[in-house]
């Protein structure tokens, strides 16, 4: 699992270390964990640092501090280092004088145009997690110049933390912002680095361990999933399972007109490792998976909305699910024929919006949803009383305030344990980061709505199911891409194969 902190707890916690150690020992760590990185993008073909340049950025603070020591590694390994000030009254002190000392220059932010061409790498150390707003002034045009400077030589851009202009705790970019090839983060990610619009300036995240430490009782903003994580929470059959003790997931799905999201929705929750799927609609959805039970019968999940249409027989199949007391998935068109209500369901409710759906559960534009992703997502969980899931380049997955049906085990059918990941405060979101632009494919979200079904039947909680589905879901669009365009059918056939890829 990988975690990302609040600001706020970060300082808290880089205080208590700094405390135990001798001064300047924390940002010595950062300092070489940083220089390595950089010194391993500038080795190259020829396997040495020796001879290479480096231009620095230099801002204010502990930020333009780690840019500067780490030059001071690099430049004692032989690399030309040139430290660009962009506000010299106010730049680190120590920093300057061993940067200085070590054969590295220092020039003004007039002087940084030949430097940056040169520059066979570029390190941002204009603006830490302390910065609020986008880049100003000096700031603001040392960036464009190092952007423009990166696109004539090809040099990488290296974020110190977080690109400059990236609010670190929400991901916003509210003006002009550093475009990074590499982030290097230190002691814990930055919940900006996995939030849209921020995340994409950060490009590959590398993480440095400094040694910061949390107590239990300071929750993370965001966790991340990672393959170990996913394979402890797959069902697995055991020796004594068979067809109902697996589960059963029942799908109310597509329409006349939308048959299609009824196949891709039945299909998924075939492949989502239950027992057993029933479905209630007017497709003729055996033809194509002759394993689906129709009519009615007990439930231990329902999908509703896929493909559903918005007239009254539809909402009628909308309400009917929403009064049963088993979980329930919305999706697509339920999403929009939702009050902007809680829902006052007895179990949990999981619902599977894109940013125009969102936005009109809010009431608000979709652009504010996806400038807004981690505070849209919490809104939406707190107003409708579900786990949401936000789809997005980075899903975002969240329970509501009082989560004490979601948290628990919701299992009607075998009992199994579930990870202590679930017994986490309110304010941490998940956010899947196993995904590719290839599900951005019409039908991928009624593969999804049936794949989380299935697993909330197979006895997930509501937010290991969401949180699963996603790389699932993710996973195999990774997979189908290999042989070309995809199609939401490639998901739903390529489901098994990512699923044994995860278990191996």
């Amino acid at each position: 699992m990988r975690y990302a902190h609040a600001v706020a707890d970060v300082r808290t916690a880089e205080r208590e270390l700094m405390a135990r150690l001798p001064e300047g020992t924390l940002m010595q760590r950062a300092a070489f964990g940083l220089a390595t990185i950089a010194a391993g993008m500038l080795r190259g073909e020829a396997g040495s640092v020796y001879g290479s340049r480096v231009a620095l950025l230099v801002g204010v603070g502990d930020n333009g501090g780690d840019a500067l020591y780490a030059g001071v590694f690099l430049a004692q390994r032989g690399a030309t280092v040139h430290a660009v000030l962009a506000d010299p009254a106010r730049a680190h002190a120590g920093g300057l004088s061993a940067l200085r000392e070590a054969g590295g220059r220092v020039v003004f932010a007039f002087e940084a145009e030949p430097v940056l061409l040169r520059a066979e790498l570029i390190m941002d150390g204009l603006l830490g997690i302390g910065g609020s707003g986008g880049l100003r002034g000096a700031f603001a045009e040392l960036a464009a110049l190092a952007h423009s400077a990166a696109q004539v030589s090809g040099a990488p851009i290296v974020a110190v933390d977080l690109p400059s202009g990236v609010d670190a705790d929400t991901g916003e970019v509210a003006g002009a912002a550093v475009q990074a090839d590499v982030t290097v983060t230190f002691g814990t990610h930055k919940p900006g680095l996995f939030l849209d619009p921020g995340a994409g300036n950060a490009g590959i995240i590398e993480f440095v361990d400094i040694g910061l430490e949390f107590p239990p009782s300071v929750a993370p903003v965001l966790e991340n999933l990672q393959e170990e994580d996913v394979r402890a929470l797959l069902p697995e059959p055991s020796r004594s399972s068979h067809k109902y003790s697996r589960g059963v997931v029942g799908l109310a799905v597509g329409s006349e007109r939308y048959p299609g999201a009824a196949l891709l929705s039945v299909g998924a929750a075939l492949r989502s490792g239950v027992g057993a799927v029933r479905y209630s609609g007017p497709v003729d959805v055996v033809r194509a998976h002759p394993e689906v039970i129709t009519g009615e019968g007990r439930v231990q999940a329902w999908v509703v909305g896929s493909g559903l249409g918005q007239d009254d027989e539809a909402r009628r199949r909308l309400l009917d699910v929403l009064a049963t007391d088993v979980p329930v998935v919305v999706d697509a068109d339920g999403l929009r024929m939702l009050p902007q209500k809680a829902l006052n369901r007895s179990a949990p409710t999981i619902l599977t919006p894109h940013s125009g759906e969102a936005a009109q559960l809010l009431g608000v534009s979709a652009a504010e949803i996806e400038g807004q992703r981690l505070a849209s997502v919490r809104r939406l969980a707190e107003l409708y009383d579900a786990t949401v899931l936000l789809k997005g380049t980075l899903t975002l997955i969240c329970d509501p305030p009082d989560s004490t049906v979601n948290a628990r085990a919701f299992d009607t059918v075998n009992a199994r344990a579930f990870n202590t990941v679930n017994a986490r405060a309110f304010n941490t979101v998940r956010v899947n980061t196993h995904a590719s632009p290839v599900l951005a494919t019409a039908g991928s979200g009624d593969v999804l709505a049936g794949l989380i079904g299935g697993l909330v039947a197979g006895g997930l909680s509501a937010y290991d199911a969401a949180s699963v589905g996603a790389y699932v879901h993710g996973a195999a669009g990774l997979l189908a891409a290999r042989s070309g365009p995809v199609a939401a059918g490639d998901l739903v056939a390529t489901l098994p194969l990512a699923w044994q890829n995860i278990q191996e």
